[in-house]
């Protein structure tokens, strides 16, 4: 058998040279290497068409991430250094643990949250305040921007698509426009805190950007948001909607969960700016306070039905499972790629013939396209050579560029999901020139304010 694999072998050049002492292989010339190429993009294709197939995307790149992988186990063990390949898989795999301990948290947190109905309630409070449809829109957007760094994109503009479906109904054009202007903010939001979104995760766990540093990128994002959310105000009538009366109770322990999570981002910061240890162990630290809390609200509610009562593991299993899933398949499979050396040539490619300022500005409008999480795993597994003010440009731009189509972040594809048809990928492709006014204004004032930052090597 092992002269048969070997005979194989010999029709592809750059590997039969390959001898024991060799650590890696060149596998982007040959076979082996398109065929994983032709897999990933097979897989990321159902993931951009999940809204039409209702395949779930943790699907196709949890499959593609095993065959590409299956691919590289068979390389190396026919070339004899099957050990190489182990050792790169097992560093993709704690690349992933450390961000679903973190992320599972956070989504934790956000489910007991909402089961507490601390979220319920803040809806009701912006329903029944009597604001105008133009308000509202600023309201809406302005809280979706300062939740976002904070209880994360994805979140947030569920939230607030929930309170602009619930005081728009009836009226197609504002509930369109309103979550326009909830992607765009909650995206903006996320791009400068560490807790806004993922890709803002995977650089401060990376630990190129420290975490107070993110907040440099406040002005630009704020810019970002305020330059299509002024053009889109012009286009929404200054009526009111009907108001509605209701009532919602935040239940036993809602507001005591809000603070464990607000002292849980805190832990994970100091852990990591003060003790040097990965932000997840913080994180589960949280988790920690999360477990003896639900603790003392069950037996603050003895009487409750089984139904009601607040159960932690619960939470837990109400997580975004598939959304974790995704990443697992996600960076296993660009890890694969990146073992493979196709991102040592798109590296080569972007960042040292375009320049890293060019090349950081591609990565937003690719985010859009592709979303930005594989994008951003790309460009950390790259690591190209570049100043503080160049590693906070493409988070940045990662961040606010999947805010140019509906598909190119986590918030746009939920509020699609959640719209009842208002909201869709044309409705959204409409106001693309405004965001892309926001875009291009958010890069300039990053390159002016933040001028200094091009200079100071990581």
């Amino acid at each position: 058998m092992n002269k048969i694999l070997l005979t194989l072998i010999g029709f592809f050049p750059s590997l039969s040279f390959a001898s024991s002492n060799i650590e890696s292989l060149d596998l982007t010339s040959h076979a082996a290497g398109y065929i994983a190429l032709v897999v990933f993009i097979a897989a990321y294709f159902f993931v951009m068409i999940e809204e039409f197939t209702h395949l779930r995307k943790s699907k196709p790149v949890i499959l593609a991430a095993g065959i590409i992988w299956a691919i590289i186990g068979w390389v190396y063990a026919v070339n004899g250094i099957p050990h190489a390949a182990e050792v790169a898989v097992r560093h993709n795999f704690l690349e992933f643990a450390e961000l679903f301990l973190f992320l599972l948290v956070a989504m934790t947190y956000i489910e007991s949250m909402r089961e507490r109905l601390v979220f319920d309630k803040l809806k009701v409070w912006l329903i029944s305040r009597g604001f105008s449809y133009r308000q509202l829109f600023w309201l809406t957007g302005i809280l979706a921007f300062f939740m976002s760094p904070i209880a994360d994109n994805l979140t947030t503009a569920l939230v607030m698509g929930a309170v602009v479906l619930a005081v728009g109904a009836g009226n197609a054009r504002f509930i369109s426009i309103g979550f326009v202007n909830i992607v765009v903010a909650a995206n903006a939001g996320g791009a400068f805190s560490p807790f806004g979104d993922i890709t803002t995760l995977m650089v401060w766990q990376k630990g190129l950007v420290d975490f107070q540093q993110f907040f440099v990128l406040f002005v630009p994002s704020v810019v970002n948001y305020l330059i299509p959310a002024g053009i889109m105000h012009f286009a929404i009538k200054n009526e009111k909607p009907n108001a509605t009366v209701e009532k919602v109770d935040i239940k036993t322990g809602g507001i005591l969960i809000t603070f464990m999570f607000l002292l849980t981002i805190a832990t994970a910061v100091s852990f990591h700016n003060f003790l040097h240890l990965p932000p997840a162990m913080g994180m589960m630290t949280g988790l920690g306070y999360l477990m003896i809390v639900s603790y003392f609200v069950k037996r603050h509610n003895p009487n409750e039905e089984k139904s009601e009562r607040f159960d932690i593991f619960k939470m837990v299993s109400r997580a975004e499972w598939d959304t974790l899933l995704f990443f697992f398949g996600v960076i296993v499979s660009v890890g694969g790629l990146g073992f493979m050396g196709y991102l040592a040539l798109v590296s080569e490619a972007m960042y040292v013939e375009l320049g890293a300022t060019y090349a950081n500005v591609l990565v937003g409008i690719l985010s859009a396209i592709v979303d930005n999480i594989p994008v951003m795993f790309a460009v950390l597994t790259m690591t190209p050579d570049m100043s503080l003010g160049q590693w906070l440009l493409v988070t940045l731009t990662a961040g606010v560029g999947g805010s140019l189509l509906s598909i190119g972040s986590a918030a746009g594809v939920a509020l699609m999901g959640q719209s009842k048809g208002y909201y869709t990928f044309v409705s959204h492709l409409k106001w693309i020139w405004a965001i892309a006014l926001g875009y291009v204004a958010s890069i300039l004032m990053h390159l002016w304010i933040n001028a200094a930052l091009f200079d100071v090597p990581i």
